[in-house]
């Protein structure tokens, strides 16, 4: 089926909720896993994957270790690109955008729903940084596990970020390698812009 122009939702965010729906409707394997491209002051790239686990019409939020390589990058240039790739549904989504911590409240409320067990993952490791050994990681797990008997706090250390797009691209697989490719991009005080992109 032809992802038409006339199809296309006005807000990008808007049309991803719905693309994300259909690849969870799918069965997807983690339908929320986006690979997260940031790079330092001299330009110099980095990737990984990370999950995206809120989108409000803002943007796309994240969470990570400030101390990671990451954030390091991001604190040097807060821009950054997303990609997001649906095998069973064959499509693909690419964002850009700038990129801001989100408000403490938002990370305290997250991290407090997170399970035990990842929340002393993230007192125990030093995101990032060179490690000793296992044993050193398994060490700090367990001093953590004793230290925090009932409740685990946030880390001061730890919390979430939003990328907010100006870019959003959707892909979608056609026949004869006729894929169609649509283009937003907002334009200050204009809203957004749709164009579609050769293959």
């Amino acid at each position: 089926m032809v992802f038409a122009e006339e199809d296309a939702l006005y807000d990008p965010i808007d049309q991803f909720q719905k693309w994300f729906q259909n690849a969870q409707e799918t069965n997807e394997q983690l339908p929320e896993s986006m690979a997260l491209a940031t790079s330092n002051k001299h330009g110099r790239p980095s990737v990984r994957f990370v999950m995206f686990r809120e989108i409000d019409n803002k943007g796309f939020v994240f969470y990570t270790n400030y101390n990671s390589r990451k954030a390091n990058e991001l604190l040097e240039n807060p821009r950054a690109s997303v990609a997001v790739h649906w095998l069973l549904s064959k499509r693909q989504i690419r964002i850009e955008g700038h990129v801001e911590r989100i408000d403490s409240k938002e990370s305290d409320s997250y991290f407090e729903n997170r399970p035990r067990d990842a929340q002393l993952e993230t007192w125990a490791s030093r995101q990032s940084e060179v490690i000793v050994n296992r044993a050193w990681l398994d060490q700090r797990w367990m001093k953590f596990d004793a230290r925090f008997q009932e409740e685990v706090p946030r880390p001061d250390w730890w919390g979430g970020y939003r990328l907010v797009p100006d870019v959003m691209e959707f892909w979608q697989q056609g026949e004869n390698r006729i894929h169609d490719r649509l283009l937003y991009e907002k334009c200050e005080g204009r809203g957004w812009t749709l164009n579609r992109l050769a293959p």
